[in-house]
């Protein structure tokens, strides 16, 4: 029987996510049998198309059987998974909705779905977070994903569903990385309105970006600023073993989100219906969950 090959593409390798991801995809080739290749696009939308259109365009015994990919930009490269499914190359999104995939699966040339982490509900933890550290309300320094990232919309939108309207968020743009944020936040220092502005909580939609602010605000010269934004509760999301979940208990972070990885179960899902025909579902969502449990936080103010 031919080894099954399978190409993962990653936005990044500076990510503790998308190095998570990784390591599932390397996990699931060896408890399959398949052979897995993994990419990575640098944060570049068109870089990452470039990649993904030479793998399909390769001689046929050089192609993949199927595809797994995070998209970079603000689309999930509809043409290019048009190309992948006319060449009988399996496609799967991952953690971002994609509206060509109904259209897609009609044409049964070969399996196509999304799986995502439920970002909406992500936020929403995150949210009752915020409220449990918080009781009392108060201000968060909100440092989000980029802006035309579906993953970081949702978040925020789950977040602005479950916190207390007593909660007041002032939003800054990073892209999935310790060092984005770190410059966010960096320049938002830099402003009068920052000198201004009375923050009670710093949530993050990545612990990276968690990190990245912490590290900012360590390098602010006086001492008396220093120590009063690095006494605030620092909260991110993904919550993996070796970062976010070690953070939590080393006291960096007051809380995170667990976000298992999906590509591991990606590729066995796609094994299955190569091999058996097992029915891929249009759409998979992966459950998150709140570490430390909400009940289990406690107020850092009152």
């Amino acid at each position: 029987m031919k080894k099954l090959r399978f190409l993962v593409s990653l936005t990044n390798n500076d990510n503790d996510y998308q190095i998570e991801q990784a390591s599932a995809t390397e996990e699931a080739a060896r408890k399959l049998g398949v052979s897995a290749q993994v990419i990575y696009a640098g944060n570049d939308a068109i870089t990452q198309s470039t990649q993904l259109l030479q793998a399909i365009q390769a001689a046929p015994q050089d192609r993949p059987d199927a595809i797994l990919f995070e998209p970079v930009g603000s689309t999930a490269l509809p043409q290019v998974a048009r190309a992948a499914i006319s060449a009988g190359i399996g496609w799967a999104v991952l953690n971002r909705e994609a509206t060509y995939v109904s259209e897609l699966r009609a044409l049964k040339k070969a399996p196509i779905f999304t799986i995502s982490a439920d970002h909406t509900e992500i936020g929403r933890i995150q949210g009752r977070q915020f409220n449990a550290l918080l009781p009392k309300g108060g201000s968060i320094l909100y440092i989000q994903g980029p802006s035309e990232n579906s993953a970081a919309k949702d978040r925020t939108t789950g977040m602005m569903e479950t916190k207390r309207n007593n909660i007041q968020v002032t939003a800054l743009k990073g892209q999935w990385t310790e060092e984005s944020s770190q410059k966010a936040v960096r320049s938002w220092l830099k402003l009068t309105t920052s000198q201004k502005a009375v923050i009670d909580l710093i949530g993050a939609q990545d612990d990276s970006m968690a990190i990245g602010a912490r590290k900012a605000f360590q390098e602010l010269s006086n001492e008396s600023d220093r120590e009063r934004w690095l006494k605030l509760p620092f909260t991110g999301c993904d919550g993996l073993p070796k970062t976010g979940q070690a953070w939590v208990k080393s006291g960096l972070l007051a809380a995170t989100v667990y976000s298992p990885p999906n590509t591991g179960i990606g590729i066995e899902m796609l094994f299955q219906n190569i091999q058996s025909g097992k029915d891929l579902p249009e759409r998979a969502l992966v459950e998150p969950s709140s570490i430390p449990t909400i009940a289990e936080l406690r107020p850092k103010f009152g």
